[in-house]
């Protein structure tokens, strides 16, 4: 088995066990309970921001030091409702305003470490396939020199076959001499 379908079975299965820790998680935020609940306050009943910010329903505000119910049917409160300096939703200590630009930054590095990894996983798919296009090209360069090599040979020995004859070292009937040395 390559490492590379280790790395990706790796990857997947921690890519599983974060999304069952995630619905885990989700499951256990609900309550458990055979009695009906009662209905919940309305957010104009709470008088500060510590005891309106708890509730997902409620936004307060301080510019109106009260508490309202979050408009839903838009993603963020309009500027008729409160000020986005001045809301609340969650926790008391970090204004709307800040809250979603922190999470535009966190969902902008989330995004830039999931291109980041992929161009990553590519790059290191090029560079395992690398070494063999290498080693292709310096099979074939030694290839070239081997042959290269056996031509020069060749030459060289047909040059010295044809010194040899000329000078009679060679036993040879086709030396143009050869016919007299025998007589």
């Amino acid at each position: 088995m390559s490492s590379f379908t280790i790395e990706r079975q790796t990857r997947v299965a921690s890519v599983f066990l974060g999304a069952v820790v995630l619905v885990v998680s989700f499951v256990s935020q609900g309550d458990c309970q055979t009695t009906t609940p009662s209905p919940p306050a309305p957010c104009s009943t709470y008088r500060n921001c510590d005891t309106c910010v708890p509730h997902a329903k409620c936004l307060w505000c301080f510019t109106t030091n009260n508490c309202t119910e979050y408009p839903v049917s838009w993603l963020l409160p309009p500027s008729s409702v409160c000020k986005l300096s001045e809301a609340r939703w969650g926790v008391c200590w970090l204004n709307f305003e800040a809250l979603i630009i922190t999470l535009a930054v966190l969902g902008g590095i989330i995004l830039i470490s999931i291109v980041a990894c992929c161009c990553c996983c590519c790059c290191c798919k090029n560079r395992r396939s690398r070494p063999d296009r290498d080693e292709e090209r310096f099979v074939r360069r030694r290839e070239e020199i081997k042959q290269r090599a056996e031509e020069r040979n060749v030459e060289r020995k047909a040059r010295h076959d044809q010194i040899r004859k000329k000078y009679g070292l060679m036993c040879d009937s086709d030396h143009p001499y050869s016919k007299f040395e025998n007589e």
